[in-house]
């Protein structure tokens, strides 16, 4: 499976890691940066150009920084992207099964490494129910979106 990962300097280490997890585990990861350390950086230029890839290949993507607010926030700005933040496993695994969240925002100043990689697994292996009400609620936000 292919997932997708960015952020900014606020969640670099966390990206780093998350990269190297996933890889190991078997995942392609694509990651579209930062690609260093650098404190002036900003997290649109690399959360957006990560949900569109999400949107273009019907991915999962994962998006970071210091909250993961303005990510999720960012990421949610492109057609298509279900952005959730998902501080804990509990909302990682609510964002796939009643969201169809495609984009996991997490924030790197309020969350571990470890607790990160387990909200990625969660939210990674977590499939959508597929029920009748989550799949209405998700129309009627389609149908606003592309209005």
């Amino acid at each position: 499976m292919k997932v997708h990962i960015a952020t900014d300097h606020a969640a670099f280490e966390l990206k780093e890691f998350l990269v190297g997890a996933l890889t190991e585990v078997g995942y392609e990861v694509v990651d579209h940066g930062a690609t260093n350390y650098d404190e002036t950086d900003d997290y649109p230029d690399f959360c957006i150009l990560c949900a569109e890839a999400v949107v273009a290949e019907g991915a999962l993507g994962i998006v970071l920084g210091g909250s993961g607010n303005g990510e999720q926030i960012a990421a949610n700005k492109v057609l298509g992207v279900r952005a959730a933040l998902a501080n804990d496993v509990e909302l990682a695994k609510l964002a796939r099964e009643h969201n169809d969240a495609n984009v996991i925002s997490i924030g790197g100043r309020f969350t571990t490494n470890e607790e990160a990689w387990e909200i990625v697994q969660t939210f990674l292996l977590t499939p959508f129910s597929g029920g009748d009400r989550h799949l209405r609620r998700i129309q009627k936000v389609t149908d606003y979106e592309t209005r």
